[in-house]
């Protein structure tokens, strides 16, 4: 099974009318029902942390450490982080602290927090196809590349003239290799590789059929073009979605920046009985 991919990748700006504005935390924080009876899935880059240079400069602030533990206790465990990155690579941006999380857009799931018990739900990418993939950062300096195990990000931030060069290159191997089962993830200022046949929505579908989570009204916030699989099924849930940075469609509000989505969770800490 294959995805095609667009030569150039679109986003989700296109959505979002000129003049809509971000609402406000405080009445975000007031459609959320009380934390023990709530689930709450929040993506990490672009969306809790702001981004970065480079992957590995996005920094944690302290009152943000400390609001998700609270959160995380108040809520009796069912919170979890939902991020493109790997388990291994959300516990050290997070450390020394460890939360529930599915990581590698899907590809692995952990329950507790304090657990060594790890779901896997993909092989890590073919070595081959990862040493052809990764010849795509020479194309220009300031292309960064992040081997995430289950999958390969081509980073063009520091280098964003060569946004239209990197898609042309990845089309170019998968029409060499036109039965590898993989998808291409175009992101803000990055182009993901991974395997098909799982998202952050089979993920957190899994995931909400376990403890603590299951029989929980689950919101989800999230900023990017692969956050949108998981706002289409907050309905399934009688969830609530959330985007960060533009108005995406089908999400009950948005916030303008990850510091509004910090607001927000603190809002909840401040307003919401256990």
């Amino acid at each position: 099974m294959t995805h095609d991919v667009a030569e150039k990748p679109g986003t989700m700006d296109n959505d979002i009318a000129p003049d809509d504005a971000p609402d406000s935390a405080a009445a975000l924080a007031s459609l959320i029902p009380p934390l023990d009876q709530t689930a709450i899935l929040l993506d990490i880059d672009g969306t809790l942390l702001d981004f970065a240079p480079t992957p590995r400069e996005v920094w944690v602030p302290p009152e943000l450490a400390v609001t998700l533990k609270q959160l995380h206790a108040r809520s009796n465990g069912a919170l979890a982080l939902v991020s493109g990155r790997s388990l291994n690579d959300i516990d050290l941006i997070f450390a020394p602290d460890l939360f529930p999380a599915i990581g590698g857009h899907g590809a692995e799931m952990r329950l507790q927090p304090d657990s060594e018990a790890v779901a896997t739900h993909s092989p890590p990418l073919d070595k081959e196809l990862k040493r052809r993939l990764a010849a795509i950062a020479k194309l220009s300096p300031g292309i960064l590349l992040e081997d995430k195990g289950y999958s390969l990000a081509l980073h063009y931030r520091l280098a964003p003239a060569a946004e239209k060069a990197i898609y042309e290159a990845v089309s170019l191997i998968r029409a060499e290799l036109p039965n590898a089962p993989i998808e291409v993830l175009p992101g803000k200022s990055v182009c993901e590789i991974k395997h098909a046949g799982f998202t952050k929505a089979s993920g957190v579908r899994e995931l909400m059929t376990q403890e603590p989570f299951k029989g929980r009204r689950p919101f989800f916030i999230g900023d990017d073009v692969t956050d949108e699989t998981v706002f289409a099924i907050m309905p399934d849930y009688n969830g609530l979605a959330f985007s960060v940075g533009r108005r995406a469609l089908g999400v009950a509000g948005q916030f303008g920046t990850p510091d509004d989505v910090r607001e927000f969770l603190a809002h909840l800490i401040d307003g919401k009985g256990t």
